[in-house]
């Protein structure tokens, strides 16, 4: 039951217990945690201490894709993800809702995340602040063409209307497929500034395996929806990138037959934009 709430908070974990039980207090409810087969007693502790949270037991590491159960069962029409490790400040998604409301054709709203006890504002967020594509009359804010998955709300309408996040790349930089897809639909993406969400993640365990992910998930991303002089590009790049890129690009072989299967490439109106993006981050 949403209760009349407008957002539902969907969070996927594994083996975070220790951050959620510090996080999921400070979600406002309704809350759907989709559990990624976590082995550290996630779920049976979260049914016991935060019975208001909807658990749902994936049995397995579904990845970034997990988010798209906790959509597809969310009873409200915005969805606002989070990480074991971020919150949305007090009254944020009640902004967000108000939003929303207002702009139908708005699909995510982007919003600014503040990283860790010093609240330093997040470079992604600073990006999207100064985005080269302008403020379009019916979206509320800078124009954008990616996010921050901690630092979105989504239309649950416009969100499985482009597929949600996908298993080809699985995790870690997956939002920038589904934000073309949006777009390529004819959604709006905008970055609102007095939308806030919390991020205090801890030290990575494993820079180089995150090192690994984003380039081989740059290059997927490139065959799925871009030109192949971009495939191109990225690939090379990932080869320039030392040995976590070339490990990067040797897991993305065994993923394209996948990606192929599912290209397709852009309107030029939405490469042109993506393109103008490029440019402007270097």
């Amino acid at each position: 039951m949403n209760n009349g709430a407008r957002v539902t908070v969907v969070v996927a974990s594994k083996d975070r217990l220790g951050a959620l039980s510090r996080s999921l207090p400070l979600h406002p409810r309704p809350v759907i945690l989709v559990d990624n087969g976590s082995t550290d007693g996630t779920a049976t502790f979260v049914k016991r201490h935060f019975p208001d949270v909807h658990v749902v037991e994936a049995g397995r590491n579904l990845g970034a894709p997990a988010r798209n159960i906790g959509v597809q069962m969310a009873e409200t029409p915005y969805v606002a993800f989070a990480d074991d490790d971020s919150w949305w400040a007090p009254g944020a998604l009640e902004r967000a809702a108000d939003v929303l409301d207002a702009y139908p054709r708005l699909a995510v709203l982007g919003a600014r995340v503040l990283v860790g006890p010093e609240e330093r504002l997040d470079p992604v967020s600073e990006q999207m602040r100064h985005s080269p594509l302008g403020v379009e009359p019916d979206l509320p804010g800078p124009s954008v063409l990616g996010f921050l998955a901690c630092g979105a709300v989504v239309r649950k309408e416009a969100f499985l209307d482009a597929g949600g996040f996908d298993d080809v790349i699985f995790f870690f930089g997956e939002e920038e497929r589904l934000a073309v897809d949006l777009a390529a639909k004819g959604w709006g993406l905008a970055y609102v500034d007095d939308v806030v969400a919390h991020h205090h993640p801890s030290p990575s365990r494993d820079p180089r395996g995150r090192q690994v992910l984003a380039a081989r998930n740059a290059v997927l991303t490139a065959v799925l929806r871009r030109p192949w002089r971009v495939v191109a590009r990225r690939t090379f790049q990932a080869l320039r990138g030392g040995s976590a890129g070339r490990e990067g690009l040797r897991t993305a072989v065994r993923r394209l037959p996948r990606a192929l299967a599912e290209r397709r490439e852009l309107p030029t109106s939405v490469e042109r934009a993506r393109r103008t993006l490029e440019r402007t981050d270097g």
